[in-house]
């Protein structure tokens, strides 16, 4: 790699972390490039990215975009998204199937950096989908209550009047 692709790949990468509310770092040593694929495919599905990153380069783009300092050593790859629930949850998932090889070191949820335990404590929230669903689930409850009593209603008056 060029010096001039490093200088464009960390232009590029200080864009798109500058972007990201979360990101996650973690150990991969020992997994597969088939094993990769599959976290980069889930990953996709949820509009969340993943590189493997030097890190020196990957720790210029944090710098630049803003992000605290942090220690970066040996083998890392950087996973990032706008949705802090669906990154966290794709990434315990996947750790769950690979735990041998793949483990969450550390991340940066809105620029501060949050360590493992924080990050599977975010995977077990509902997503945003659930709780929406969640919340229309209440709001309509009144309405449906207020449906069945009349109904209840109707066919109290209607025995009654038979």
């Amino acid at each position: 790699m060029t010096r001039k692709d490093k200088k464009d790949l960390v232009v590029h990468l200080t864009e798109s972390f500058k972007n990201a509310s979360a990101m996650i770092i973690c150990d991969y040593k020992g997994l597969s490039v088939k094993h990769l694929e599959l976290l980069r495919k889930d990953s996709k599905k949820a509009d969340i990215q993943v590189q493997v990153i030097k890190n020196k380069l990957a720790s210029i783009a944090l710098k630049e975009a803003g992000y605290l300092p942090s220690e970066l050593k040996n083998t890392n790859i950087y996973i990032w998204a706008n949705d802090q629930i669906s990154l966290a949850k794709v990434v315990y998932k996947f750790q769950e199937s690979h735990s041998e090889w793949f483990k969450v070191k550390f991340g940066y949820f809105d620029g501060e950096i949050v360590d493992s335990k924080h990050i599977e404590a975010v995977s077990k929230l509902p997503s945003k989908e659930e709780l929406i669903g969640m919340l229309l689930s209440v709001w309509t409850a009144p309405a449906r209550y207020f449906v069945t009593a009349l109904d209840n209603l109707k066919k109290q008056k209607e025995e009654q009047g038979a």
